[in-house]
């Protein structure tokens, strides 16, 4: 009896061992997938897909789109089959808007439909919450533009709105620059920050009208500021802008379409005095945390975080891992952050503290020429 017990116990654990192990190795190890945006110097270059297996100690990029000048800006629907990009083209007037169709069976790209920008130098796009909208910021032209989304992606161009004006850098601030349009949480707004003009601007948006942007307000922000890039939170009622030129994090409260100023908060305390140059903000998913980077003498990346009052403090600074990092994007888990140096081609991990929000480098990078933007893919 006590034989026939004892090998029946060790059949139970060799059973269960076996279970565990065999559980264990189907497991299906997470790949975090970006497109990149990027400038191009040669033809065999394009557009890109960053992947990255941390179990495996894989990051891998590798071009799925070439032959397009300049994509510096790119991103896809909620299904990831389609994906818009342009080319900010550099020694020509004008720019366009490409549209293409992705396999997620073999990740490639083919190309559906091709369009002006309708002003030069487009630097930025965004869908509409209902992605059958496209806009596109003209940073030269000082213009937006917005199209309609057909059944096939192709585009059909709806309207073209010039701003006017200019503020107190003779530099940089001698004319309109738009440097990014992104719709409310809701769709019915349209808002353009404007770095030549020192303003956001605030649009109606109206899905049924021939020309759906009309004028709502604007927020002006301190002169020499120079609006670039703007985020909103998951709820819709607080928008971060970042300030290029002053390297500002301004938190707005949103509510109907008006902007309130809440808080100012400077990206930058280590060098105070060198260049600055304010590229990226991007929120984590948790709403804990805002990320920003600085480029300029700084290159590097600030950290801030959510206190008890609702205000944001800013907890962290620490090297991009590179030069000049134009853009990065966070892991949707929330557990990595990818930056993208364009000026020392490369891309670089961090960790984030679930619990801080803040970043440790990590040993993984990848080469890759001048990339400027990244779209997480998965969402």
């Amino acid at each position: 009896m006590k034989k026939s017990l004892v090998l029946s116990l060790l059949l139970a654990i060799s059973l269960a061992c076996t279970t565990e192990k065999t559980t264990e190795m189907t497991e299906t190890p997470i790949t975090y997938t970006f497109l990149v945006g990027t400038y191009t110097d040669k033809e065999s270059q394009g557009l890109n897909q960053l992947d990255f297996t941390p179990s495996e100690n894989r990051l891998e990029v590798r071009t799925i789109f070439p032959g397009i000048q300049n994509p510096s800006f790119v991103l896809a629907n909620s299904a990831g089959d389609k994906v818009f990009t342009l080319e900010e083209i550099g020694d020509l007037p004008g720019g366009n808007i490409i549209s293409l169709s992705r396999s997620s069976e073999n990740q490639s790209l083919s190309k559906l439909s091709e369009i002006s920008s309708f002003g030069d130098h487009p630097c930025y796009l965004a869908l509409a919450p209902t992605e059958d909208f496209l806009t596109v910021a003209n940073y030269s032209g000082g213009s937006l533009s917005a199209y309609k989304i057909g059944k096939e992606a192709e585009l059909t161009h709806l309207q073209t709105i010039r701003h006017e004006g200019s503020s107190v850098n003779k530099e940089r601030q001698n004319a309109p620059h738009v440097h990014s349009t992104v719709f409310s949480p809701d769709g019915k707004f349209l808002l353009a920050a404007d770095l030549g003009t020192d303003q956001v601007y605030v649009y109606d948006f109206d899905n049924t009208s021939k020309e759906p942007l009309s004028l709502n307000n604007t927020f002006k922000s301190q002169p020499g500021d120079g609006p670039r890039h703007l985020v909103f939170s998951a709820d819709g009622g607080e928008l971060f802008i970042l300030q290029e030129l002053t390297a500002v994090l301004e938190v707005v409260d949103f509510k109907e379409g008006k902007l309130t100023p809440k808080q100012r908060i400077s990206l930058i305390t280590d060098n105070p005095e060198g260049d600055v140059g304010a590229a990226e903000v991007r929120i984590s998913s948790d709403g804990k945390n805002i990320y920003a980077s600085n480029r300029g003498d700084a290159n590097n990346l600030s950290v801030l975080a959510k206190k008890d009052g609702g205000n944001y403090e800013l907890i962290q600074q620490v090297s991009s891992g590179g030069v000049m990092p134009r853009n990065f994007n966070l892991t949707a888990d929330g557990k990595y952050l990818i930056s993208a140096n364009q000026a020392s081609n490369d891309i670089v991990v961090f960790e984030r503290d679930g619990e801080t929000g803040k970043l440790n480098q990590t040993s993984w990078k990848v080469e890759i020429n001048k990339p400027v933007y990244l779209f997480r893919l998965g969402d």
